[in-house]
């Protein structure tokens, strides 16, 4: 489906691959910000060349060198990914749509993710490893699977490394024990790179380590 009004967390398909939409810019000529699932390489361009998909149960894709199905019933465990799919945040919570986050602990309602958000069990839908064999790829736009996905189906989780949670363009990081204090917000993803505002490039690991960095908040929370 062809959109021509475009809006932050939509899923999208570029140049016949997966991307998700993480800033739209209207003054700009290129004015939709996008990532590509696969790897979180960043790309610009116009509504007219983009086509929606909305993601369901049973879909399957890779999400940063590694597979995923999406399930619905089944409910996320501490340390499994969501897909928020149906966000609905309290005043206190900072999440939108399709936003990806780790869970730190399970409550009976829903879980509260590492970046200290509540989500309702109803709002996402879980990030299962490996690719089901009754899934559906959608990785491309023609049915095809990622090529990496292609050399091999099934990802060995001893094999791939992860340094945890990525954050969106625009999260908010504050440095522990920081003198003078230091605050900056993400501002590009390149791969497994972090760059943040004030020239500082980090691996994902050492962002995600909460003895010396902590997340605040998101500026383009709520962004159209």
């Amino acid at each position: 489906m062809k959109l021509y009004q475009v809006r932050k967390g939509q899923f999208v398909y570029f140049n016949n691959e997966l991307h998700k939409i993480y800033s739209v810019k209207p003054v700009y000529k290129q004015s939709v910000h996008l990532i590509k699932m696969k790897d979180l390489t960043q790309h610009l361009t116009n509504a007219s060349k983009v086509d929606k998909y909305k993601p369901k149960h049973l879909d399957s894709f890779v999400f940063n060198h590694k597979t995923y199905t999406l399930y619905k019933e089944r409910k996320a465990e501490e340390g499994d990914y969501i897909l928020i799919t149906n966000p609905s945040p309290d005043y206190l919570d900072h999440y939108s749509l399709h936003e990806i986050e780790i869970v730190s602990s399970v409550e009976t309602k829903g879980v509260i993710t590492t970046k200290s958000n509540g989500v309702k069990h109803n709002e996402y839908l879980l990030m299962v490893p490996g690719r089901a064999p009754d899934s559906q790829p959608i990785d491309c736009l023609d049915g095809q699977m990622a090529d990496s996905d292609l050399m091999s189906n099934d990802f060995d989780s001893s094999t791939k490394s992860t340094q945890g949670e990525m954050p969106n363009i625009g999260d908010v990081y504050k440095k522990r024990g920081g003198n003078p204090s230091i605050e900056a917000m993400v501002v590009a993803i390149n791969g497994e790179t972090i760059i943040l505002g004030n020239h500082l490039e980090l691996s994902l690991r050492e962002l995600n380590d909460s003895e010396i960095w902590e997340f605040q908040y998101s500026l383009l929370e709520g962004e159209a």
